[in-house]
């Protein structure tokens, strides 16, 4: 490698609201450095403490050696591999000292079809940003959600002169929809990249989805589905009003924008973290660990009891020991 400037030393990292700090890198060569990360690009070498650090994005271009893993999943960091600005999200990384009681939660709510129901309000209401009368039936809430879809559909369509002929696409003839059509599918995919990975990083499951079932990436589609107004929408008519060729690059290169200038991921984790708090949920009495190293608990009918003892000793809770011979 080639000499390089003297060193960066990143001590601000960007935070999500729980105070997590993350990282996107994309171009660069990742190295061990002392106790922490060297970030290698064109402007030189960033030195990242990692104990500071709770979730780091690989974006394109990127390559990092066992070593800087080794030093992240000793941490308790997150990595993940991501396509340009979330574009896509590939695969993740996590170091074992992460608290699971978020996912507990999401997982408690699923399965309580009072709170199940709770939730799918919530999403609803996020979406029309004011509270639905508890007494609409679902089949009633999702029909106003597409009243609101519609119109946003024909509001951009007026505003940039683009036709709208209905959402319509066809996953075999890619080319014969529309650049619109196209647009919106090509944006949907770059939004469910980072809903996806502000969904893994704040320690929830993508698979337990309250609105839509069935799939590995259900919730990836409920949380993303509360920004596709916002920002896919005008994006998509933007892009297609600027000419038919390269609809798709062009789309993700306006979304790319604004979810920096929005700071859509820091959103994303927010809204997260209030979809499931106030519900009366038994994890909500628990404070985040403090010793994130602390091993966890063995459930029990009547409550989780310490782990990381021996039981049926002489004294009940015992260290645990290595057997002998």
């Amino acid at each position: 490698m080639p000499p390089v400037p003297p060193a960066r030393n990143l001590k601000e990292l960007p935070k999500f609201r729980d105070g997590l700090s993350y990282l996107y890198v994309e171009h660069a060569f990742i190295e061990q450095e002392a106790q922490g990360i060297g970030i290698y690009d064109r402007e030189g070498l960033t030195l990242v403490p990692v104990a500071a650090l709770g979730v780091l994005f690989l974006g394109p271009g990127t390559r990092i050696t066992h070593a800087a893993i080794r030093a992240l999943a000793g941490n308790g960091c997150t990595v993940c591999w991501v396509g340009e600005g979330y574009a896509r999200f590939y695969a993740q990384g996590l170091g074992d000292t992460r608290s699971a009681l978020r996912l507990q939660r999401q997982a408690r709510a699923w399965a309580d079809p009072r709170l199940h129901l709770e939730v799918v309000y919530r999403l609803y209401e996020k979406r029309f940003q004011e509270p639905l009368p508890r007494d609409l039936s679902l089949e009633q809430v999702r029909g106003l959600e597409g009243v609101r879809v519609r119109a946003a559909y024909a509001r951009w369509s007026r505003e940039t002169g683009v036709p709208w002929k209905g959402r319509s696409y066809d996953r075999r003839d890619w080319a014969a929809s529309d650049p619109v059509n196209r647009a919106l599918s090509a944006g949907a995919a770059y939004l469910y990249g980072l809903a996806h990975a502000a969904i893994v990083s704040a320690g929830f499951s993508p698979a337990l989805g309250f609105i839509h079932t069935g799939k590995l990436l259900s919730f990836v589609y409920d949380v993303a589905d509360l920004y596709k107004t916002e920002v896919l929408v005008p994006a998509a008519f933007l892009a297609a009003a600027e000419g038919d060729l390269e609809v798709e690059r062009r789309v993700r290169h306006r979304l790319r924008e604004q979810i920096q200038e929005a700071r859509l991921l820091e959103r994303m984790v927010e809204d997260l973290l209030d979809l499931f708090q106030g519900l009366g949920l038994p994890e909500e009495a628990k404070e985040e660990e403090e010793d994130p190293t602390r091993p966890g608990g063995l459930w029990d009918p009547e409550g989780e009891v310490e782990g990381g003892v021996a039981y049926g000793g002489d004294g009940p809770g015992e260290g645990a020991e290595e057997l002998e011979g």
